[in-house]
């Protein structure tokens, strides 16, 4: 690696560096928000633009320093990728068919997770609870099914704008799942019809409202908690090394005092 790589990486690698991407990223996200605003657009339009041309420039150069630094190490680095992406997107020409485009240069503001460390280990710790998010899916896909039928079977001919199917039972029983106007909504309506209808909800709400999504919030916890212990674990690793190595050197400074106290002995007799 040669000099001009080498202190461009630390310039890239800085904190200063990171903190004023940081400030760049929060400042295009608000301006990108007062884009939408007709009376600021009326006034500050092209000031708007330009400050958004400008900020997306110095996003490219950094994605280019660092394929120039990294080279092929770029891409082994995830959150570097995620950073190659939002920008090659705000980069595509948003007009024609493509104008959808526009509304997506706000995914900038989710590179704060690359330059965050506490975010970067929020999102890790997300990453890391989906293998086990996996089986609790499994399992409300199950509850869903069984009480989507057993819905459209019970309530499906008095009800069939909400149980008269299993996919308009299965929506309906999400609304309840989430607590959204169940009991006005849904479940008084229907007990009107069907006292003992209660029943069938009460146990269907603490199956998964209770129960099932506590779950989720449980395995999500432990993989934050296991990823943060991973990075203490690391970081009590570095600090023994350093530690070691102050150790070694204060021992080699202590022989080589020793080694010049008996050579000025030597000499003074």
């Amino acid at each position: 690696m040669d000099d001009f790589t080498t202190r461009a990486r630390a310039v890239l690698e800085s904190r200063r560096f990171e903190l004023a991407i940081t400030a760049l990223i929060v400042v295009n996200a608000v301006t990108l928000g007062l884009e939408t605003v007709p009376s600021v657009t009326a006034g500050y339009g092209n000031v708007l633009q330009w400050a958004d041309r400008i900020i997306l420039a110095v996003f490219t150069a950094e994605v280019g320093a660092k394929l120039l630094v990294y080279r092929s190490a770029f891409f082994r680095d995830p959150w570097r990728v995620f950073d190659f992406i939002i920008v090659g997107i705000a980069l595509v020409p948003a007009s024609g068919s493509l104008s959808v485009l526009r509304s997506l240069r706000i995914l900038r503001a989710f590179r704060l997770i690359t330059t965050v460390p506490s975010l970067r280990r929020v999102v890790g710790g997300l990453m890391g609870a989906l293998p086990g998010m996996g089986s609790i899916l499994v399992l409300l896909s199950l509850v869903f099914y069984v009480f989507s039928v057993m819905a459209t079977k019970l309530y499906g001919e008095a009800f069939p704008e909400w149980f008269g199917s299993i996919p308009a039972s299965a929506y309906s029983l999400f609304q309840v799942m989430t607590l959204e106007s169940w009991s006005m909504g849904i479940v008084r309506p229907v007990m009107q019809e069907f006292p003992t209808a209660w029943a069938f909800f009460v146990p269907f709400i603490v199956a998964t409202s209770f129960t099932v999504l506590n779950l989720f919030i449980g395995i999500i916890v432990s993989a934050m908690q296991a990823d943060y212990e991973e990075v203490a674990a690391e970081e009590r690793g570095q600090m023994h090394n350093d530690q070691t190595q102050i150790l070694a050197e204060v021992k080699a400074l202590r022989v080589e005092l020793a080694e010049l106290r008996r050579s000025v002995d030597a000499a003074k007799g």
